[in-house]
């Protein structure tokens, strides 16, 4: 693809321009800031990974990694500034997903140990983490806005704090992880992934291909249980003081 013919693809971004303007959405600043955005990080990211897979060294990998990580963690937190601690939370979170991603994929030797491997698989894995989150923080804290007067009654007749949040944070776990499952199901007849249109269009062997989206798919599941189990026991405390009483003034505006 060249750049002329990447230019003619910006007629899908002037649809939902189109589209906004006319039933007044208010969305097209949106759509252009997202648009300029995303050419201009992926460019930069090209020339990046272009140095990083010709260096091939351990600190140039990483530093991307760290640089995913950061950069997930930064967005995500925005979803739970109610919940003290909320950024190096996060960033554990992502960090223990990366470690046990990496330690299953280069430990039995499913993928070599080189850039081209393990930037693609650590910037998926680590996304759909983020995603995952994003959606498990506002479901929780919902959950627990709404419920507040149950989370307060079981602890009035002598339940833990672990107790009186269990259903919200059971709901807020089961909500998130949803969307993933449901998702798998339906891969190869409603939907031909990312990853294996594009080793296809790159004229790959087509079986080859689906065994990389479905080692994909196997991982993002585990992400996506990590992100929401792990987060989840992290968090819920702090809405609790050391007295076990609920920290109610934080869900007062949601």
């Amino acid at each position: 693809m060249t750049i002329a013919t990447l230019a003619i693809t910006l007629t899908f971004v002037l649809i939902p321009l189109v589209l906004s303007k006319a039933l007044h959405l208010q969305l097209g600043k949106d759509v252009l800031i997202a648009t300029v955005r995303a050419i201009v990080q992926l460019l930069i990211i090209g020339y990046i990974l272009t140095f990083v897979f010709d260096g091939q060294h351990i600190a140039y990998i990483i530093a991307m990694i760290l640089l995913m990580i950061t950069a997930a963690t930064l967005n995500a937190r925005k979803k739970g500034r109610r919940i003290d601690g909320i950024t190096w939370k996060i960033a554990c979170t992502f960090v223990l997903i990366e470690a046990i991603v990496m330690s299953i994929l280069i430990g039995f030797h499913v993928i070599p140990a080189t850039a081209q491997y393990i930037i693609p698989l650590s910037g998926m894995a680590i996304g759909n983490a983020m995603v995952m989150t994003i959606l498990f923080l506002n479901r929780f804290t919902a959950e627990v806005a709404a419920h507040q007067d149950q989370i307060e009654l079981v602890l009035s007749l002598g339940g833990t704090p672990k107790q009186a949040v269990h259903r919200q944070l059971m709901h807020a776990m089961k909500a998130s992880m949803l969307p993933t499952i449901e998702s798998q199901k339906t891969i190869g007849l409603v939907q031909l992934p990312g990853m294996m249109s594009g080793q296809i269009i790159a004229g790959a062997d087509p079986m080859q291909a689906v065994l990389f989206q479905l080692l994909v798919q196997f991982m993002l599941m585990t992400t996506t249980s990590i992100a929401c189990v792990f987060l989840g026991f992290l968090s819920y405390p702090t809405l609790f003081n050391d007295r076990m009483q609920m920290v109610a003034n934080k869900f007062k505006h949601i």
